[in-house]
């Protein structure tokens, strides 16, 4: 048997186990993340103590999608990261979450909110064009960590096609093998944007993506739709807060605030692991 945290990051919700003496394959972490006929989430992660990072209190993650690949970053899972050590006596209020992105630095804020010091898009957003459909598709393509579309949808979100358009953008041509995270965004105000994301690695819709409010907040502000600090709304109902440190109109460094709750602690037992292929139709 294997003992797992379920966590909660603004609607995104992790496995996570603690300093395994043997990682899950990939095959279980599949298994794992199947709703209904397993645990169910979008992604598992491991969490191993660290050493200090600049003499402040540190953790390892490795994260996982639910499709058993490795990401570099998941922004959400890194604050559930952060709450996990936390709740470990491993750090205080406190920690650097050591990701394959690099270092993150993580505050506890309240009860129920962990603020990461995020990093960086890789670059300025390009625009591209793609033919979808039969359509001209014309998104923003933003790095921060993993690859994200970013599509502005000016109409209300609740009129937007995830299901149809996200699987056709995910892997369209243009991108790398790797494909990308497809985020459907709506600028409210200047200081605040509405967002929908269709996931690589889950294969469908989630409610939230962390690295992907950073990609949509990276075009926000390079065509200045917004101002310090915004919050962002995301599909679960949850509101998350950022703001920038600026240098002669360029961003010098950001921060992301929100929801990163523990939910419960159980043992994964091998009936677990056994699941169906899902059916074609």
């Amino acid at each position: 048997m294997t003992e797992v945290w379920r966590l909660s990051g603004a609607g995104n919700d992790f496995l996570a186990v603690v300093s395994p003496t043997t990682p899950p394959s990939d095959d279980q972490i599949r298994s794992w993340c199947q709703r209904g006929v397993s645990l169910g989430a979008d992604g598992v992660f491991l969490l191993s103590p660290h050493d200090p990072v600049e003499n402040q209190p540190a953790v390892r993650m490795l994260h996982y999608n639910a499709d058993g690949g490795r990401a570099r970053l998941c922004v959400n899972g890194t604050r559930c990261a952060a709450r996990l050590a936390l709740e470990l006596g491993w750090a205080e209020d406190h920690v650097t979450v050591v990701t394959d992105a690099g270092p993150i630095r993580a505050i506890a804020v309240g009860a129920s909110e962990i603020e990461l010091q995020a990093p960086l898009p890789d670059g300025t957003p390009r625009p591209l064009s793609m033919e979808v459909g039969g359509e001209t598709i014309s998104p923003w393509f933003v790095r921060v960590g993993v690859p994200h579309l970013i599509l502005e949808w000016p109409q209300d979100l609740a009129t937007c096609p995830v299901a149809q358009l996200g699987p056709l953008l995910r892997s369209a041509p243009g991108l790398d093998d790797e494909g990308a995270n497809v985020n459907f965004v709506r600028f409210v105000a200047e200081n605040q944007i509405q967002i929908r994301t269709f996931e690589r690695g889950v294969e469908a819709e989630t409610l939230a993506c962390g690295s992907g409010i950073l990609a949509a907040s990276a075009v926000g502000l390079h065509h200045g739709r917004l101002v310090s600090p915004w919050t962002v709304s995301v599909a679960s109902g949850h509101q998350l807060t950022l703001s920038g440190q600026f240098a002669e109109g360029t961003l010098e460094s950001w921060s992301i605030r929100g929801d990163a709750r523990l939910l419960g602690r159980t043992e994964v037992y091998p009936g677990a692991e056994h699941v169906p292929s899902p059916r074609a139709w």
